[in-house]
């Protein structure tokens, strides 16, 4: 129905390769994924067809949507299993990885995961802060998962290590059709302390010869 369909084109899912404990997170992973369908979104997301990765791509891809899995070539022995989900590129380390995935999204959520979920959130929630981008990012807190992470968030806004405006960066809620919602509506705020660069200049570095299609 084209009342259901986004703004969003592309959106980029991190998340954890491996499944975690809970039912209810790779729940949330099949959620997201049904609600991008029905909201007419592509994926980008790191490539793997294992843990929460696996299951979002897939539920994406099976409903008939564009999947872009982007992922290091020394990755792909180990995050992908069986046949390729949708179309794979392949680049040479983790930088270009995230630069690509940066670049091709419109918006960005973040589900469980652990060292490299969290690093890729904070990175791109980073650049948002220094003006390098002004696309909304989210996180899918399923079962609280990311509280603890929210409250330290708010201890270094009280402690005047982050801005309220930086603060305000960050989307979150409990369900996937809330989240995109919420991101639909976000409007981002530049803090006036940091001077306005280029996106364009900080993701586009990755030479046409280091990414295989």
């Amino acid at each position: 129905m084209e009342e259901t369909k986004s703004k969003f084109k592309r959106i980029c899912v991190y998340c954890g390769s491996s499944s975690g404990n809970k039912a209810s997170y790779k729940e949330a992973a099949l959620e997201l994924g049904k609600e991008m369908v029905e909201r007419r979104i592509d994926l980008v997301y790191g490539g793997g067809s294992v843990g929460l990765m696996g299951l979002v791509s897939q539920a994406v891809h099976d409903g008939g949507r564009h999947v872009l899995g982007v992922i290091p070539r020394s990755l792909m022995p180990r995050e992908i299993t069986g046949d390729p989900i949708g179309e794979v590129r392949a680049v040479s380390d983790m930088h270009q990885r995230k630069a690509e995935m940066a670049r091709q999204a419109d918006a960005f959520i973040a589900l469980p995961g652990g060292y490299g979920t969290l690093e890729e959130l904070l990175e791109i929630i980073t650049w948002a802060q220094l003006g390098i981008h002004s696309k909304p990012v989210g996180l899918l807190n399923v079962d609280g998962f990311y509280n603890s992470l929210l409250s330290f968030i708010d201890k270094a806004v009280d402690e005047g290590f982050i801005s309220p405006k930086a603060r305000r960066i960050i989307v979150s809620a409990s369900t996937a059709k809330e989240l995109v919602r919420e991101l639909e509506e976000h409007v981002h705020e530049q803090d006036e302390v940091v001077s306005k660069l280029v996106w364009e200049d900080r993701i586009n570095y990755v030479p046409e010869s280091e990414v295989a299609m």
